[in-house]
């Protein structure tokens, strides 16, 4: 069955954009491994950063071979696997999230396991969970319509990665096929490399924004080394939304067992600030 939306309804991410827009801030975007520490803290973090004022909440999906990723989210995704999470528990555990907050979820995942559990009924589970879009890093637009023609079915919006050293051309393919899916929002990776935090933000991270702006209306949203509130201060001045992770992930495990879901809404509340 075709999720729709009533003609007077915003898909949910367009409408989380619209709602940030509106109150002239920028939209946070925190992500949360699923099964990282373990199944149950992932699962209460996520409902406790909904709860905390995040707009959109990013769940990864623990892979074995995460190119995408710095340290933080290799040893996050190894623990996980390890845990025994895999894409089925992960939609599992979006599905019970999805009942307690009504924040957008996006799911991150690499193509192999979406492809090995089928295309459509993935996609059918995936909007049954509460999936409002997929960010699949190692799947590239020109390789992308089969599985955006799927997800469109179900009302799921494809959201892909630009980089630094993305042609202006390729900026507008990734553009193109997004605003096919319905819309959502580009990412926009803040430098060539991996997942991580860092200390500052690239000089030239303003001047690739406005490249990416030239292509597209889409929202933007900065991932990539983001993880503290002056980063997000910075980041509002010309993009849509702040993607923060491994910062977040290095919060929660500083913290002892028994805070680690605390830790993580008090370390939104302090990006907030920004």
């Amino acid at each position: 069955m075709t999720r729709t939306f009533p003609q007077t309804e915003q898909p949910p991410i367009a409408a989380a954009f619209a709602r940030t827009k509106a109150a002239r801030r920028i939209a946070l975007i925190p992500y949360v491994m699923a099964g990282y520490p373990d199944e149950a803290t992932s699962e209460a973090l996520a409902i406790a950063l909904g709860e905390a004022g995040a707009d959109i909440i990013e769940i990864g999906v623990p892979f074995s071979d995460p190119l995408a990723d710095g340290a933080t989210i290799q040893h996050a995704s190894e623990h996980a696997l390890a845990n025994g999470m895999t894409l089925r528990k992960a939609l599992a555990l979006a599905s019970r999230v999805s009942t307690r907050i009504s924040t957008p979820l996006v799911l991150m995942g690499y193509y192999n396991p979406i492809l090995r559990y089928g295309l459509e009924r993935f996609c059918l589970d995936a909007a049954q969970a509460g999936i409002a879009g997929l960010i699949i890093p190692d799947l590239p637009p020109e390789e992308a319509e089969t599985l955006r023609s799927v997800a469109a079915d179900q009302g799921i919006e494809l959201i892909f990665l630009v980089t630094p050293t993305s042609t202006d051309a390729r900026i507008a393919q990734a553009a193109q096929m997004a605003e096919r899916t319905g819309g959502g929002f580009l990412y926009c990776v803040s430098l060539s490399g991996v997942t991580g935090a860092r200390d500052r933000l690239p000089d030239e991270l303003p001047a690739f924004i406005a490249r990416v702006r030239a292509q597209t209306a889409l929202p933007l949203a900065v991932g990539f080394g983001v993880s503290r509130a002056e980063h997000v201060a910075e980041i509002a001045q010309f993009a849509d939304g702040a993607v923060v992770a491994s910062a977040l992930l290095n919060a929660v495990d500083a913290a002892p067992p028994e805070e680690r879901v605390a830790a993580g809404g008090a370390f939104l509340h302090g990006l907030r600030g920004g």
